[in-house]
């Protein structure tokens, strides 16, 4: 593992071990180096490097410390356990990193060096055939110095299953070690060495170099699913050398000794990271699929777009009867407003046919099979109905919670909803969400949370009341029961940093912190600017990312707004207040590109992604009851 050392540095380190020993020894020390992480055993190589691998339980050590002539196992015991033809084939199995199969046949042995060359040359070539995006820069940001200046911490990536890696992230904490390159060295060649997590922050870690210690002077931060970053073992497969930072070469003259020392029980890195890492960041959308999407103009209805490009998962949308494809609209690919071609006229939903009759070249329909599957209801029995009372956020102001009214039941669960005192009188800005969308609630949601419920425009009995207000009009509350009352554990707490879309400009994705939590409802604050352009977002919204999401998928982050920007937009904003209309001309952030510029066009609509499950504050308390 550490010839590569041997060869490059000044100072070479003589081995107190000897590498060609045969004699049989004690069974296995406890300080051998192990590093596991949930509970799989990661291996080094062996042979003349001075380490073996236990070729029954796993355990790494000095090589002539292992029993036997061959050094195959750390103990007799271990030894003897091998004659197991059950055993043989789960061991392999397991080295092969392949789960065992109670049917698994006894497989022809093969040298543990074989199997890691031939590992590192599968390495290798995933790493020739993957496409390194490099990071997208913002000018006077950095997720690292902004986490470390203001004592900052970051939502796991386990918050966001939709993220790559969001479902097998496994134990990488703090502690984890990696083999990283070196650039505190002055070899004319690329080198690397071993470094620990000191810090996570989403994607995003702060290293140490093994040998520093306490000395922070050269850590740095790193997306940690980056192209350069290894578990440990990954030089010595791959014939890299491993050299020691220049500021601490002199502190050691055995680092071999200091290595095994400092790595015994360590954790690093899965041996198919980086397989991992590029299988979850491959999208089924492909460019020229056609989707049925909302309307940005007209809330109400459905349009056929095509995709025009993938970053990340998000997709940029181009309505089909746009020529010069600038009337776009962006959303993950899990977005509840995306759909098949033939969804809207299956469930009942308007749909504004195309002036193309027929498809244009090298477009194709979407399968089926690649949207994001909705609950199935039971319709039968009690359901919505036409009248029926409940409170939604408002898609055209996300920061409210509003009145609101079932408008039209269609098939599979949707209904059509409208906000009270602020619908169009042709229906046009009606909205469509699914009965267990986790952006409608039964009456009573806001008072029972604490949240302001924003009443019907121009209602005058204030403070707004339930009862007195569906006797005014004669209604009723949708029942509790029909609503989603399902809360997982999702890990968000307040104060957390993370990577958020800005709904009300969905192109943009910026600097965020989750302000407060309502069981599975998020408050999303939008670093630098006013509360007021806060939005209430679903837990497993696709549209929020762990940091680092958008230095590791190509994407541009949006920064914090400066205070001359924050300023400019506050006292524009008290002058005019928002008003809802047909083309809604909420207030928009500027990007980092045109805070020099005017306010963004407001054009367009942008619409709340809501679809996911997290945090559990129980659903005991969760609605209030609804007094006849």
């Amino acid at each position: 593992m550490f010839d590569g050392y041997d060869s490059c540095s000044e100072d070479t380190s003589s081995s107190s071990s000897s590498d060609e020993s045969e004699e049989e020894v004690a069974p296995l020390p406890s300080s051998l180096p192990i590093i596991k992480n949930n509970g799989q055993v990661y291996t080094y190589p062996d042979g003349k490097s001075g380490m073996a691998t236990c070729e029954m339980c796993g355990m790494v050590g000095v090589r002539d410390a292992f029993y036997s002539k061959t050094k195959r196992f750390c103990s007799v015991s271990c030894s003897r356990s091998y004659s197991s033809n059950s055993k043989k084939a789960s061991i392999l199995a397991r080295l092969q990193g392949k789960p065992p199969t109670k049917k698994a046949k006894v497989l022809q042995k093969q040298p543990l060096v074989a199997k890691l060359a031939a590992y590192a040359q599968y390495q290798a070539t995933l790493q020739n055939q993957a496409k390194t995006k490099a990071a997208v820069p913002v000018e006077g940001f950095s997720w690292g110095n902004y986490i470390n200046s203001n004592s900052f911490t970051a939502a796991p990536v386990t918050c966001f299953k939709h993220a790559p890696m969001g479902t097998c992230w496994g134990d990488i904490a703090e502690g984890v070690r990696v083999e990283v390159p070196n650039t505190d060295c002055s070899l004319p060649t690329k080198v690397f060495w071993i470094a620990g997590i000191v810090k996570l922050a989403g994607y995003s870690a702060l290293l140490r170099y093994e040998g520093f210690e306490n000395d922070s002077s050269l850590d740095f931060w790193c997306n940690i699913c980056g192209s350069d970053i290894h578990p440990v073992g990954w030089c010595a497969t791959s014939g890299k050398p491993l050299v020691p930072p220049r500021t601490i070469q002199h502190k050691y003259t055995n680092w071999k000794a200091f290595l095994v020392k400092r790595l015994t029980g360590a954790k690093t890195l899965p041996p198919d990271f980086s397989q991992k890492v590029s299988e979850s960041m491959q999208y089924p959308f492909k460019t020229s699929m056609r989707v049925e999407v909302v309307d940005k103009t007209h809330l109400c209805r459905t349009r056929v777009a095509v995709v025009e490009s993938v970053i990340g998962g998000r997709l940029r949308l181009v309505y089909e009867e746009s020529e010069d494809k600038t009337d776009d609209f962006w959303c993950h690919m899990y977005s509840p407003l995306i759909h098949h071609i033939g969804w809207s006229r299956s469930i009942g939903h308007r749909f504004k046919r195309s002036d193309i009759t027929k498809k244009q070249d090298g477009h194709f329909d979407a399968p089926p099979h690649l949207f994001m599957k909705v609950k199935d209801v039971d319709a039968a029995g009690e359901w919505f109905k036409e009248g029926m009372k409940l409170e939604a956020i408002d898609p055209l102001n996300l920061s409210a919670i509003c009145v609101a009214t079932v408008r039209k039941v269609l098939a599979d669960g949707y209904l059509m909803i409208g906000i009270d005192g602020s619908e169009a009188a042709d229906g046009s800005d009606w909205f469509c969400y699914h009965a267990t969308s986790p952006s409608i609630f039964p009456v009573g949601f806001c008072e029972i949370n604490m949240i302001e419920l924003t009443p019907p425009r121009g209602y005058a009995k204030l403070p707004f009341k339930w009862f007195d207000y569906l006797r005014e009009t004669d209604s009723i509350a949708a029942p509790v029961k029909l609503f989603n009352k399902e809360v997982p554990n999702h890990g968000f707490h307040v104060g957390m940093k993370l990577e958020a879309v800005d709904l009300m400009e969905p192109r943009l994705v910026c600097v965020a912190t989750v302000t407060r939590i309502i069981h599975r409802l998020l408050r999303i604050h939008f670093d630098g600017w006013e509360d007021e352009y806060d939005q209430w977002v679903d837990c497993e919204s696709p549209d929020l990312y762990p940091v680092g999401w958008c230095q590791l998928t190509g994407y541009q982050l949006q920064p914090p707004a400066p205070q001359s920007s924050r300023d400019s937009q506050s006292s524009s904003s008290k002058q005019k207040k928002k008003a809802k209309s047909q083309q809604y001309k909420g207030q928009k952030k500027l990007t980092s590109l045109q805070l020099k510029e005017e306010l963004l066009d407001g054009e367009e609509y942008s619409f709340l992604q809501g679809t996911s499950d997290q945090e559990s504050n129980g659903s005991a308390s969760y609605y209030i009851k609804q007094e006849p």
